[in-house]
């Protein structure tokens, strides 16, 4: 069930001004983003469905799917998207203590950077010097997003919310979640996961016809956007 709306309320992010829920731009770009992957059949569902439209896209990947599912890994690192931490395990913030939180953090930093490291493929938004930080959810304790924020993480929430994951939204709906609100520089939330298969096989495609067909580019968030 809904609770939070599609399109993320402009007094909600001028209470949260350090967050990036959108990128500040009046080119016709849209940054789509994608929480809780890699995951088999899905997320390289995905790569194939963004590299027919030439997009670039920003993956916030778990820590123990990383592991679980390297090749797949390998393959956003190929196709050249930008990688963000999603934590290792979708971490709750709210419900553990800030030490806890932060190593859960930590430890997914770690194995990204492996998996990077030891990559044949070169892929400038992750070697750049930043991290993106999506928290499960898009809740955790104040405390903890200053304390990553000191750490040098961005926060990056978002400006439309597709609801795919949702099994009582409709396709239909979660196609117009999206494309009735996301607009010029709007970071756009799906899942590469099983739970929002449905949803995200009818919605993604239209996503990138419909706004290719007005003129729309899909790009990655990487450091010199956030500058």
């Amino acid at each position: 069930m809904k609770i939070i709306p599609a399109k993320t309320p402009g007094f909600v992010k001028t209470i949260f001004p350090n967050f990036v829920w959108n990128i500040n731009t009046t080119e016709k770009e849209l940054y789509l983003t994608f929480d809780d992957g890699p995951t088999p059949e899905i997320t390289d569902w995905v790569l194939q469905t963004l590299k027919a439209y030439n997009a670039k896209a920003t993956f916030f990947c778990i820590g123990k799917n990383i592991e679980a599912n390297p090749g797949i890994f390998q393959n956003i690192l190929r196709d050249e998207h930008s990688i963000g931490n999603h934590t290792y395990d979708h971490f709750k913030g709210w419900k553990n203590k800030s030490k806890v939180y932060i190593a859960n953090t930590e430890l997914t930093d770690s194995v990204i950077a492996f998996q990077v490291q030891n990559s044949i493929y070169s892929n400038a938004s992750v070697g750049e010097n930043f991290k993106l930080f999506r928290p499960p959810y898009g809740k955790f304790k104040s405390k903890q997003s200053k304390k990553l924020q000191g750490l040098g993480y961005k926060i990056i929430l978002w400006d439309v919310l597709s609801y795919d994951w949702d099994k009582t939204v409709s396709e239909d709906a979660c196609l117009k979640n999206v494309i009735s609100v996301a607009k010029e520089g709007s970071i756009v939330v799906f899942h590469d996961s099983l739970k929002a298969e449905r949803n995200l096989k009818y919605a993604l495609p239209k996503v990138l016809e419909h706004y290719s067909n007005k003129g729309y580019s899909f790009k990655a968030i990487t450091q010199h956007i956030l500058v």
